[in-house]
């Protein structure tokens, strides 16, 4: 059996960990992430995009070091192409991802033939197995998941100028650019005519959703489904408990009620079939309800006004729109606003790698010895010398 062989660097000579020895902080938040996170460990099971496993043929780059460089556009928010700009000439960005000071970083084309090589091995299980082992390494480094679990849905949108795509579909009989972004009416928002009036209009989007499960102790997002925008949300939930199940988030096996996990979610989630589940499961539920259930004239009410009475669910409704923070940080500094790519097992992609980031930093900072810093903004945009900004 032929020896896997990658490209060599010059990580080990004077150009590598010798220069940035001398010059990069131990605690800078890239530093810390390229030193404590089992990169290798996580991609060995990636080694199949490669021809003949990496033993034959032209010697590829190591699938870690290609990883880390795809999370490079996620971190900073910029394109594919302008992250090969940023590792050249970043000292902490080359070193996070695996290369010399004199090496020049994998070309935007790299990456593209490695995401669609493993999509098409693995399809978006190589993406959700690796967003699975980043939780694992939470909790290896010690983090401890709270009670209570937050899920809401976010949207992006698809890459799709409507009006030209209209445009090509009408007067050129071509298809939809994005075949599977759909359309989906949220309800009404303000607007204003070309006079300056107040009118309300049909709020829509067009893309995608991230379906979303957040531990709202430790902020980190432990579960994660993608749809089309035109997906019931409600129909969502059970799939995202049944995989916080799966890593051990909650605890099903609990029957005190005070020492259960509670799951809160608005009310787009008030469901019998989502409020049974929960029972089932041992499992509380802290899903705000609608007024149908709370304000109808007959005795069948009263279950669900013990509910809303409840500590449990007078504890966790405040605390559910902490999520919405979690998905402005994904749009505001991780580019999630709008689709990277075209279709849904792409978008699964973008998917996963921003919740990945977002929980990286996340993970970093609940482990940092100074852990009184924002993490608001992206590493290395601000003059902290560990990489963490105000």
């Amino acid at each position: 059996m032929s020896k896997i062989r990658f490209r060599a660097d010059t990580t080990n000579s004077f150009f590598g960990n010798f220069l940035y020895a001398q010059v990069l902080p131990e605690e800078n938040f890239l530093v810390r992430l390229k030193n404590e996170v089992p990169w290798e460990r996580f991609t060995q099971g990636m080694l199949s995009v490669y021809k003949g496993g990496g033993e034959y043929g032209p010697t590829p780059y190591a699938p870690d070091k290609i990883l880390r460089m795809l999370l490079v556009p996620y971190l900073f928010n910029i394109s594919e192409r302008e992250a090969e700009n940023v590792v050249r000439f970043n000292l902490l960005a080359k070193y996070f991802v695996g290369l010399g000071v004199d090496e020049l970083p994998p070309d935007n084309s790299t990456l593209t033939v490695f995401k669609d090589r493993l999509l098409k091995a693995q399809g978006q299980k190589a993406w959700e197995s690796l967003f699975t082992k980043i939780i694992i390494f939470a909790k290896r480094k010690g983090i401890v998941f709270g009670k209570l679990q937050i899920i809401d849905s976010t949207h992006t949108t698809a890459d799709v100028n409507l009006a030209q795509d209209n445009k090509r579909q009408k007067k050129e009989d071509k298809p939809p650019r994005d075949k599977e972004a759909a359309f989906k009416t949220k309800g009404k928002k303000e607007a204003f005519t070309d006079s300056g009036k107040k009118v309300m209009v049909k709020d829509t989007i067009y893309g995608f959703k991230a379906h979303t499960s957040l531990n709202q102790k430790t902020q980190i997002i432990t579960s994660l489904k993608v749809t089309s925008a035109k997906e019931d949300d409600g129909k969502q939930f059970c799939t995202l408990v049944e995989k916080d199940e799966r890593l051990g988030i909650i605890n099903t096996k609990q029957t005190d009620r005070t020492k259960q996990n509670i799951y809160t979610a608005d009310k787009a989630y008030d469901d019998g079939n989502n409020h049974e589940y929960l029972t089932e499961k041992n499992l509380v539920s802290a899903i705000i309800l609608k007024e149908t259930r709370t304000k109808k004239k007959d005795p069948h009410k009263e279950p669900w006004l013990a509910m809303m009475a409840s500590p449990a669910y007078q504890e966790s409704i405040p605390k559910r729109k902490q999520i919405e923070k979690k998905f402005g940080e994904e749009k505001k500094h991780h580019g999630f606003a709008k689709a990277r790519y075209l279709g849904l097992r792409k978008y699964a992609i973008q998917a996963y790698l921003t919740a990945i980031v977002v929980n990286l930093k996340r993970i970093m900072l609940l482990t940092s010895l100074e852990n009184q810093v924002c993490l608001a903004k992206i590493p290395m945009s601000c003059n902290s010398p560990r990489g963490y900004c105000n």
